[in-house]
């Protein structure tokens, strides 16, 4: 199936051919022809599945820029709100469509202008309900909106949606999009929606195909250098890193750059000026790696991120494909990378049987692997570069007191001696010793075993693990996680029966 199926307006059709689209994603080609036949819908689909195209492009089909708002989008966050405002201008403004932002944090005043204006506003729930419940605004959409419903549902939003709701017209076309659906979204979708059509798309219809899915098994102790050694190996064009806690990323930002990274972080404690202003250098390549809280997994969209890196394994699956779904994006590939401690294996194993796709388990390369790689890198470009005017004359002039081979050698160690790889020659567990806790670890769930105080999460590692041959005993690394007699790596969810353990 082609967009040009659906038979969109002519200016809609030449957004969309303008954007490189052709084929529609799942949630698309089942969503579209529903919305176009007026019927309500409930959508079920992760996010990064397309479905702001799949609400956007057949309502802006369908308006007819009269001047007055047609179309209401409500979101959980402000980032995704300027991620889906942007997205329909985009889509809208050859058919003379325009859209409002409307988020708290910044000046009523410019925001109600915009609104006069607008064909389509994209707005947060507080602000929203702030705008029509003091008489500020009063709209009349044919089309609203309810996107990332659940989301909204965490927030704690119920009530405001509620009450933004019985300011609207009654008769209208009502669309809720959500990656789960809880009996309280499915209760809401009974007082707002009017006999809806249901869209459903599947776990694996709902993960990225283009996204290879990589995971390490480090130490704790040992995040921080294997994350800077899998940067320094993948040479990502531009990464997103997410960590569970403002403080982590605060901490990470200052880490990273101190290793000589261009890197800014994203969370919910800053400003939004700041947001808006840190979030564009991203778009931009004022920065190169992006770390953030999950506040930025549902609303940033840049489609040139080659590789998300989970600082630590997300709580749930649902987490997970929203933070891996910022790469891949618009038909490109990426790589989603996930440092995973030795008692985190069986959530991992969990998240990969939830979203129905493979995670392939790697070792953290050497230093040497990594130095090799870059001495490979610098080759190529060596000989791609271009001989100038300004080269051959300092060669000339070297070439008064040292011999060209020698020229060739002192410039070569210049360079390489920039390109040095920091840090220790081994991080991280060998893919023996992940086999083996792999094996532990699913053991002891066929036994019923769900306590951390009993369950071994060693092994041990000799000077050969790396390379698949078998481990040795000497000043092997054996671990128990029982509290008092072994070393506890303490924490962690797999720990509740067991508590924090102490350090023997």
């Amino acid at each position: 199936m082609k967009f040009i199926d659906f038979n969109l307006k002519e200016t809609i059709q030449e957004a969309v051919t303008d954007a490189g689209f052709t084929e529609p994603s799942p949630v698309q080609r089942d969503a579209i022809p529903l919305v176009l036949d007026g019927h309500d819908i409930i959508a079920q689909a992760q996010t990064g599945t397309g479905k702001t195209a799949a609400f956007g492009l057949p309502i802006m089909s369908m308006m007819v820029a009269d001047g007055s708002v047609e179309g209401l989008v409500i979101v959980p966050t402000r980032e995704l709100a300027m991620q889906v405002s942007d997205e329909l201008f985009r889509f809208g403004q050859k058919s003379g469509l325009k859209t409002a932002t409307v988020y708290g944090g910044t000046p009523y005043g410019k925001q109600i202008d915009r609104i006069k204006q607008a064909s389509i506003v994209v707005a947060t729930p507080g602000r929203l309900q702030d705008l029509l419940m003091s008489g500020k605004i009063k709209i009349n959409p044919s089309f609203v909106v309810l996107d990332e419903a659940d989301e909204m549902l965490d927030m704690g939003f119920l009530d405001e949606i509620k009450n933004i709701f019985t300011f609207l017209p009654k008769v209208r076309q009502t669309l809720m999009f959500s990656a789960t659906m809880p009996n309280a979204i499915r209760k809401l979708a009974e007082q707002i929606l009017k006999t809806p059509k249901t869209v459903s798309i599947t776990k694996s219809e709902s993960t990225n195909s283009n996204i290879t899915q990589f995971y390490y098994v480090v130490q704790e102790r040992e995040r921080d250098d294997a994350l800077v050694r899998l940067i320094d190996y993948k040479n990502p064009t531009k990464c997103i890193i997410f960590c569970r806690m403002k403080k982590e990323v605060d901490r990470l930002v200052a880490h990273m750059t101190a290793q000589g990274f261009k890197v800014s972080g994203l969370h919910g404690d800053m400003e939004q000026k700041q947001r808006e202003v840190t979030i564009r250098a991203f778009k931009q390549g004022g920065i190169d790696i992006f770390i953030a809280t999950d506040v930025a997994a549902r609303g940033l969209d840049v489609n040139d991120v080659s590789h998300v890196f989970n600082y630590h394994i997300p709580f749930d699956s649902e987490s997970y494909v929203h933070r891996i779904g910022r790469t891949g994006r618009g038909g490109k590939t990426g790589e989603a990378i996930t440092l995973v401690s030795p008692n985190e294996l069986r959530t991992i194993k969990r998240i990969e049987k939830d979203v129905g796709a493979k995670l392939t388990t790697q070792v953290i390369p050497t230093r040497m692997e990594v130095q090799n790689n870059r001495s490979d890198e610098l080759i190529a470009k060596i000989a791609e570069t271009k001989v100038t005017e300004k080269a051959i004359e300092l060669v000339k002039t070297l070439q008064h007191d040292i011999d060209i081979v020698t020229i060739a050698h002192l410039l070569a160690s210049m360079i390489q001696s920039e390109n040095s790889v920091k840090g220790k020659d081994n991080i991280g567990l060998g893919l023996e010793e992940v086999e083996l806790l792999i094996q532990r670890a699913m053991q002891s769930r066929g036994n019923g075993g769900g306590g951390g105080r009993n369950r071994s999460r060693g092994g041990y590692r000799g000077n050969n693990n790396r390379n698949g041959s078998g481990g040795g005993n000497g000043g092997g690394r054996n671990r128990s996680s029982n509290g008092r007699n072994g070393r506890s790596s303490g924490g962690g969810r797999d720990s509740r029966n067991g508590g924090q353990g102490s350090r023997g």
